[in-house]
């Protein structure tokens, strides 16, 4: 299967063949217009869909708890972020979705933006109001790509939030990899076309201001078609002209199981899922967040596969509940923060090792349990942006130690991996807040990317000149 471009076999590039069919079958099996395979993995998708809506200096409104590769691909086209900041859960720390009044005011102040961008789900598996959004930019003739980097699955089942495609989003990339069964590092870049879906239940139709003003019919889609032709350059400008056949095989592989199985497996994973959180409930101190926290806003929905364990009540971050589950329990997690440890089940989980999981944690309470956390760092910071991710990572830069960087502008992202969103982006403003962050970060062990120096006693920052 390690083979590369032969005629038989078709090319990655320009596939005519039974590339070009692998696609069309990935392309119905999600409800998309077009499919196209990655090799890149989902970052290589997030940035062909950066580079597809927007050029130098066109605004994308986007949550800031995106991941890196958002951040990258901005900081290589130009691209202007406009942020809106999610909201914080008091209790958890952890970011939560977008609320529809804050899109409409983003773009109420930007109306000459490109795109909106949506995470669906987050890493903890938090979904905003994903068709509410899409009738709002729609209507004002924005285009609205999607990261489902965690939401493979959410094609395949109907006891899950809305998939991107269904929502009638305009792109979206999905790692297959994470919960769709292909080899590490493979994915598919989707094209929607249709008008979102009506009789949806959003709140969309009641967001005061826009569709009071509008005279546009709500059901109008406003938003500029993507011509999948366009996409396909757009990839080749970036992605490797050595596709390898092992991820395409095995994208093509894992497609056909979902397409045939799809729901049937899923429905194990989230009843094993609910089986996981009533068990971690039970034992005491821990709290495995679910379905309760729907709010209709801010936390419009929940993907139920996402097994998040809040760990404060025992006295232990997440990080260190993380590290114990690995090193003294062998059981590897998908990552923690300050307060949370996230598992991240799929197709390929079974009902014993849930168990033995549980087991490990109710050990874990025993043997290293200790009095309640009650105060950690937010693992969200709302960020204060003074240049573009673009202008500050090629601004003439300079080392600075670390405690006398509040106040500077970051030339460079840095962040904790995973999940991989930048505490710090390029262009935004160094506060103390960030670096008591970072700081504790470093004490918990939690792993620090994104810095040229990575010891972090220096940051690089955005020389100072007159009008910063």
């Amino acid at each position: 299967l390690d083979v590369n471009s032969m005629k038989p076999l078709d090319n990655l590039c320009h596939p005519v063949s039974v590339i070009k069919e692998a696609e069309e079958l990935a392309a119905e099996a999600f409800g998309a217009k077009a499919a196209f395979f990655m090799v890149g993995g989902t970052t290589s998708a997030v940035q062909a869909m950066v580079f597809t809506v927007a050029a130098r200096g066109d605004k994308i409104i986007v949550p800031r708890n995106v991941h890196r590769s958002v951040i990258n691909a901005m900081v290589l086209c130009g691209a202007v972020p406009v942020y809106v900041d999610p909201g914080a859960h008091e209790e958890l720390g952890i970011a939560l979705g977008m609320q529809l009044s804050d899109i409409e005011a983003a773009i109420r102040e930007n109306p000459d933006a490109k795109a909106v961008f949506v995470n669906n789900p987050t890493y903890y598996g938090i979904c905003s109001d994903l068709r509410g959004i899409v009738k709002l930019a729609h209507r004002n003739g924005m285009q609205v790509v999607v990261d489902e980097a965690h939401g493979t699955h959410l094609s395949f089942s109907d006891r899950l939030p809305v998939s991107a495609m269904e929502a009638g989003a305009d792109m979206a990339s999905v790692s297959m990899h994470k919960s769709g069964g292909s080899l590490t590092q493979s994915a598919f870049l989707l094209v929607g076309g249709a008008n979102p879906i009506e009789g949806s239940g959003s709140d969309a139709d009641s967001v005061s201001g826009l569709d009071a003003k509008s005279t546009v019919p709500q059901d109008e889609n406003r938003a500029p078609s993507i011509d999948p032709a366009y996409v396909r350059q757009i990839i080749n400008l970036t992605q490797t002209t050595s596709g390898s056949y092992l991820f395409l095989s095995s994208l093509d592989l894992s497609r056909k199981r979902l397409a045939l199985h799809g729901k049937e497996l899923f429905d194990k994973v989230i009843d094993m899922a609910e089986y996981a959180r009533e068990e971690i409930n039970s034992i005491g101190g821990y709290y495995a967040i679910g379905s309760e926290l729907i709010d209709g806003n801010e936390i419009y929905d929940f993907d139920k596969t996402k097994l998040v364990i809040h760990t404060l009540p025992v006295g232990l971050a997440g990080i260190e509940v993380y590290d114990l589950l690995r090193d003294e329990y062998d059981i590897q997690m998908e990552f923690g923060d300050f307060g949370n440890c996230l598992a991240y089940l799929s197709v390929g989980d079974r009902v014993r090792e849930v168990e033995r999981l549980v087991g490990a944690l109710s050990e874990i309470r025993r043997r290293f349990g200790k009095d309640p956390i009650v105060s950690l760092p937010n693992n969200y910071i709302a960020p204060v942006v003074v240049l573009s991710p673009q202008e500050a990572f090629y601004a003439d830069a300079e080392h600075v130690a670390f405690e006398k960087t509040v106040g500077r502008i970051a030339a460079e992202s840095i962040m904790c991996y995973p999940p991989g969103i930048p505490v710090l982006a390029p262009g935004e403003k160094i506060t103390e807040e960030v670096l008591e962050y970072l700081r504790y970060a470093q004490e918990k062990g939690c792993q620090i990317t994104g810095a040229e120096d990575a010891s972090l006693s220096t940051l690089k920052v955005v020389r100072e000149r007159t009008g910063y």
